[in-house]
């Protein structure tokens, strides 16, 4: 009887997946290439992977800091505000420039809360200066400095509840890692492309050579073919969807290779200067988290909490700016 039942549940059909996988399932369809739906088990072969990489979002969402408060007062309150952005009124300017905070604040949405939750996103930079330097009790000038500050800061996923945005930016999260993976599909297709342009110039180089006395030219230009050749045949070769499907499966198991959070800790003073090591007490020291993203740059991210009146009063003065720019 026992192994009646063994048998039986060999030949029982593997359980459907969870709706968050199936879910995922369809965006590998949409953002990748529907040709591999066409593969044999495809749902099979790629649940387990896909479990996987929404489970590492999640734990990369969960690690963002925050939600912190974003406007003046927090600008004269909270180091991390103060040194992301140069002035106070520098706060209003980015959230009446933002599209995602126009496009939210047009939305019926907008109206359930007072405030709204995003993820602020914005790159570090650094620049080297000389300036005034406080050494034991003297005040030295043309001191070398470097300065940090921030720029092109980004808005994403605005919404009424902190829950919303945090499923949005999970969402974000694995779609990302399927760009990724739809880069490296692409970038085999352009090789294609490339290597069966040398393969038709060698040939026609071949013929050429055909008409002469056989030599040296013609025994090198042969094997630079059958090279190409076999060049060819390989990157064709991963490129069909079975082997995709399998590198796709690799690649979800190794999210962290091309998404990931790395922490960051810096002492600057008020005016953004790093502060040295051997500087006791000088400054304060920002904790925050830096994303590696698809195109390799690094952007600090965080939580935000930004009221909504305040966001609207912002893209009004924006917009009435915009306005008299093309009266004048």
């Amino acid at each position: 009887m026992g192994l009646l039942s063994a048998v039986s549940g060999l030949l029982r059909p593997a359980p459907p997946a969870d709706p968050a996988v199936r879910a995922a399932l369809q965006r590998v369809d949409a953002l990748v290439d529907p040709l591999l739906k066409t593969t044999p088990g495809f749902d099979r072969h790629l649940a387990a992977p896909v479990h996987h990489a929404l489970g590492y979002c999640e734990g990369l969402v969960a690690g963002l800091p925050g939600p912190l408060a974003v406007d003046r007062r927090a600008f004269a309150a909270d180091p991390l505000i103060h040194a992301l952005f140069p002035t106070p009124d520098d706060i209003p300017l980015m959230l009446g420039r933002s599209q995602a905070v126009r496009d939210y604040l047009a939305s019926a949405e907008s109206w359930e809360a007072d405030h709204f939750y995003a993820l602020l996103a914005a790159r570090r930079e650094e620049k080297r200066q000389f300036g005034l330097a406080l050494q034991g009790d003297v005040v030295h000038d043309g001191v070398p400095q470097t300065i940090l500050y921030f720029s092109d800061h980004t808005l994403v996923e605005p919404r009424p509840a902190l829950a919303a945005t945090l499923a949005g930016l999970r969402r974000s999260a694995f779609d990302s890692l399927l760009q990724s993976f739809k880069c490296h599909v692409e970038a085999l297709r352009l090789e294609r492309e490339a290597v069966r342009g040398d393969t038709s110039v060698e040939r026609a180089h071949l013929t050429v050579l055909r008409g002469r006395t056989p030599g040296p030219e013609y025994a090198i230009h042969t094997r630079r073919l059958a090279e190409l050749d076999a060049h060819l045949r390989a990157v064709a070769e991963s490129l069909q969807p079975e082997h995709l499907a399998r590198a796709l499966a690799a690649f979800l198991l190794s999210p962290e290779m091309s998404l990931r959070l790395e922490p960051v800790s810096v002492r600057v003073d008020r005016l953004g200067v790093v502060v040295a090591a051997d500087q006791a007490g000088a400054g304060e020291t920002l904790h925050f988290p830096e994303l590696t993203g698809r195109d390799r740059r690094l952007y600090l991210v965080m939580l935000c909490r930004i009221d909504r009146a305040e966001a609207q009063a912002a893209v009004d003065a924006v917009m009435d700016r915009q306005r008299r720019f093309l009266l004048i």
